[in-house]
């Protein structure tokens, strides 16, 4: 299965992984972000990864953060980088309706490691978690691919996502009003980055 690629990849490329993560890359997407959040919120974190340098911001700037990722070895690191962060082994394809109740949920560099034809279900169950006016801050493919690299930090890895318009859409379609929407080109990846608040 596709997922077994991603879990797999990522227990075994986890350091290596977080150690290439450039700490300011999407700072100013989270100082954004947490110029609209209320004091104290919680930010549900969905792939969090190592938990560096997204969990760690959020904590220390005062809120709660609950990640949640595919990868046992991701999570572990996570349980390690950040203190007072509540972390857990968690598919979010099998996330349900209305399971969390958060302030705002963040997704950098995964939702794209789940099938594309299920990313409109998950966005309608991320607007299920949020109160009216609820934020999302998330990175989508920029383009539109489906397949593996045999090479991503020395493993197997696979992508499935449509191209900006389409995210774009899905969002919109899962209840949200777009605050922001940019392409971002660092680390010579392009990456669609999208800001937005729960209309209904």
């Amino acid at each position: 299965m596709k997922k077994n690629i991603v879990r797999e990849g990522y227990n075994k490329a986890a350091e290596d992984y977080s150690a290439s993560r450039d700490e300011f890359a999407n700072l100013a997407d989270l100082e954004k972000l947490n110029s609209l959040l209320k004091p104290h919120s919680t930010i549900l974190d969905i792939g969090c990864g190592a938990g560096i340098p997204v969990d760690k911001f959020f904590v220390d700037h005062g809120h709660q953060v609950i990640g949640i990722d595919i990868s046992e070895k991701q999570i572990e690191l996570a349980k390690k980088n950040v203190s007072g962060g509540e972390f857990k082994v968690k598919d979010m394809s099998e996330l349900k309706t209305g399971e969390y109740q958060v302030d705002a949920a963040v997704s950098f560099y995964a939702i794209f490691h789940i099938s594309r034809q299920e990313h409109q279900v998950l966005f309608k169950k991320i607007n299920s978690f949020l109160p009216h006016g609820g934020l999302i801050l998330v990175t989508m493919g920029a383009g539109e691919y489906e397949g593996e690299e045999e090479n991503f930090h020395g493993v197997k890895m696979w992508w499935s996502h449509y191209g900006a318009e389409k995210n774009t859409e899905i969002i919109k379609t899962a209840g949200f009003e777009i605050l922001l929407d940019e392409i971002d080109e660092g680390d010579n990846e392009r990456h669609q980055i999208i800001l937005a608040r729960k209309l209904k």
